[in-house]
């Protein structure tokens, strides 16, 4: 039996998708969120401004929902204990907020 030279050209297809995933690489290495995190120092910035601003949102939103649920057990009169403890506390808030 003989051996066969094998084809050494390479596969069309291949080479098709060999080129289109260099143009998407390259594309990737052109978008600002791999710019942004090319350097120590951008990347340290951006993650300052994003604990930042996740702070300050946790804050507020905490702050609106706690005093939405304080007026909210204020308002209720059918159930006592509750009712007087959240006067209490709003009591307790505008006394503190007057100094």
């Amino acid at each position: 039996m003989s051996e066969t030279a094998t084809d050494d050209r390479p596969d069309p297809d291949l080479t098709t998708e060999v080129r289109a995933l260099r143009e998407e690489v390259a594309q990737m290495n052109t978008h600002r969120f791999i710019r942004l995190h090319d350097s120590l120092w951008k990347l340290g910035m951006f993650q300052l401004y994003r604990g930042l601003a996740f702070g300050l949102g946790s804050v507020l939103g905490a702050t609106i929902l706690v005093a939405l649920v304080v007026r909210m057990l204020g308002s209720i009169d059918f159930i006592p204990v509750l009712g007087d403890w959240a006067q209490q506390i709003i009591d307790q808030l505008k006394v503190n907020g007057s100094n």
